[in-house]
């Protein structure tokens, strides 16, 4: 039936912008014509409603936030176990920390990205190869004739039942039973050899870089900074692996492994920290040792999972894309060394005023990761999704979606603000019982705080 020309003329002069289209819900939602500042009110009533959409970036984000949010919260109960030895050692390891984090995020954050996006992409291509080939299975087993056309179209559910017993045979990488995604396999051994060089260099040049920090041969905070950077640096290879690891079963959607193996890991710190630093009286070496033991584990915890649900054996050297990582991980690790360069260069500043300041700036530190790396569980989120709708070719999502994660960014940055600014007032005595210190951090953290109105995605 053919629509009157003035139906046609309304529907074009109904928007400039937007047209609408129908989820798979059933549900009316606007369709993207064009973005720019525009995207930032796209669908802008719908951010407090949990319809298909949103209610798939919190199922991604909040696991993801909480993951990402319990390290930091760990390092604050550290903090504040170390904060009773005093300011000297509460200063030495803010130092190391800072030096610790600043080499691994070098690397960090452009293996997790690069991981999550890849492996999102490749699984969505393989998802659909395998719906292609079922498709045309179905059709070999039941061959069309002149009624068929005549059939109302079968669901989707109803496809994937009948053609079930496919499915192994074209995801299978080895016995049909676990699938082989080469960017898995890649991510592991670029976080292992990476890893593994980043202990040898902290380990044999910590006495170097402590020096540059501005920790000097007369500093008080020398050998305990040492003796922390040191033993914390054997950890570097199991922080590399599970890192790489949660980019992987952030690939597939999977946002709650991570967390269950985070939470079992940062658990056990929180346990050995005073076991180790007071009852053995292992001062800052309990400390590092605590959080090592728990970054093992949690790569333990995730490399038995994985095991079960890919294959991380390449079948050949060919097999792995060594290429491609380096390729589009190098703008991420520009940005980063960026970023991370400015909280280092905080910290050294801080060090060479003493070990108050550096003490305060320690805890303004831990506390403003700890608040604003829930900001990135909206990041996870929005790459998986993303990159899974792009290998789809549903490009109406991608801007949906984007639109979305950005709003709620916002929202999330505003709350957060008001909540460290309220906190701080009453908190701070938990890290130190040093009244300077506590001066210091009163006065830091109101200007740490205003950063977190700005969106992390």
């Amino acid at each position: 039936m053919e629509a009157a020309p003035g139906d046609s003329d309304k529907g074009r002069a109904g928007s400039a912008d937007v047209s609408s289209m129908t989820s798979s819900g059933g549900e009316r939602r606007e369709k993207p014509r064009k973005t720019g500042f525009h995207i930032f009110f796209l669908d802008i009533r719908r951010v407090f409603r949990l319809d298909e959409l949103g209610q798939e970036i919190l199922r991604i984000a909040v696991p993801a936030a909480l993951a990402l949010a319990a390290d930091p919260l760990a390092s604050l109960v550290d903090t504040a176990f170390i904060g009773r030895l005093g300011s000297v050692e509460i200063a030495a390891v803010g130092v190391s920390i800072a030096i610790f984090n600043q080499v691994s995020k070098i690397c960090i954050y452009p293996l997790v990205s690069v991981t999550t996006s890849f492996v999102a992409e490749e699984d969505a291509i393989m998802s659909r190869c395998v719906e292609e080939v079922k498709g045309e299975d179905l059709e070999r087993a039941c061959p069309a004739n002149a009624e068929t056309e005549e059939l109302p179209p079968r669901d989707d559910s109803e496809k994937i039942g009948c053609t079930a017993s496919f499915v192994p045979k074209f995801c299978g990488g080895f016995g049909g039973k676990r699938r082989y995604i080469p960017s898995v396999s890649s991510a592991l051994i670029v976080g292992g050899v990476v890893g593994l060089l980043q202990a040898v260099f902290l380990i044999f040049a910590a006495k170097l870089v402590l020096r540059i920090m501005g920790v000097n041969s007369e500093s008080p905070m020398l050998a305990p900074a040492l003796r922390y950077l040191t033993l914390r640096s054997l950890g570097a290879p199991a922080v590399l692996l599970s890192l790489a690891m949660q980019g992987v079963f952030r690939g597939f959607k999977d946002t709650k492994t991570p967390l269950y193996a985070t939470v079992v890991g940062d658990v056990s710190n929180i346990i050995l920290d005073p076991v180790l630093m007071f009852v053995f009286h292992m001062g800052v070496s309990g400390a590092a040792i605590a959080h090592v033991i728990a970054q093992y584990l949690i790569t333990l915890i995730l490399l038995c999972r994985l095991v079960l649900k890919v294959d991380i054996v390449p079948p050949s050297i060919k097999a792995l894309k060594f290429s491609r990582f380096l390729r589009c991980g190098f703008l991420l690790l520009a940005r980063v060394i960026a970023v991370t360069f400015c909280v280092t260069l905080a910290a050294s500043l801080a060090a060479r005023h003493g070990p108050i300041s550096m003490a305060a700036f320690q805890v303004c530190l831990q506390l403003w990761l700890a608040t604003s790396l829930l900001a990135d569980g909206l990041a996870v989120a929005g790459q998986a999704i993303l990159a899974t709708s792009f290998a789809k070719g549903d490009h109406d999502k991608v801007v949906v979606a984007t639109a979305r994660i950005l709003q709620y960014s916002i929202l999330l940055g505003i709350g957060l603000t008001v909540t460290l600014g309220v906190g701080v007032q009453f908190g701070s005595g938990i890290f130190t019982r040093d009244m300077n210190v506590q001066k210091i951090i009163h006065k830091g953290l109101p200007r740490y705080r205003y950063t977190k109105a700005h969106p992390q995605f």
